[in-house]
């Protein structure tokens, strides 16, 4: 059965996307950790991340580092932290988030965004990216 990020790749279930190539893809979390948290997502379904094939773990770590330097222009932080957890969805996925304070990575802390903010911001960060 085809993960959530597998739907969200397809297009069966809508994202803020921020940016997007013929491998990967980075969208807004919905239940952030602090405003701009995004993840970046191999199109390939792969469970976990060191199960990628070097190629492709290599592109994802290029792909994650280009989103996050768009992050740190537009969204106020002091520096964007990365994770890889994966226990809540079975496809590999980066977290970066926007931190000013070391709670926003403990993903038991959460903040609220409408969609119109979710949208917003997808578009402020697509400014910024190389």
């Amino acid at each position: 059965m085809a993960s959530i990020f597998t739907k969200i790749i397809l297009g069966e279930i809508p994202c803020f996307k921020i940016a997007e190539d013929e491998f990967f893809i980075a969208f807004l979390d919905v239940n952030p950790n602090s405003k701009g948290h995004t993840l970046c997502v191999p199109k390939k379904e792969i469970n976990k991340l060191f199960d990628l094939d070097e190629e492709t773990y290599m592109g994802l770590m290029v792909f994650s580092r280009k989103v996050a330097k768009a992050l740190e222009k537009a969204v106020e932080c002091k520096r964007v932290g990365v994770a890889v957890v994966g226990l809540e969805v079975p496809h590999v996925h980066v977290h970066l988030i926007p931190l000013n304070e070391m709670k926003e990575m403990t993903f038991q802390h959460k903040v609220s965004m409408t969609s119109e903010e979710m949208e917003s911001l997808a578009k402020r960060v697509q400014l910024f990216l190389e």
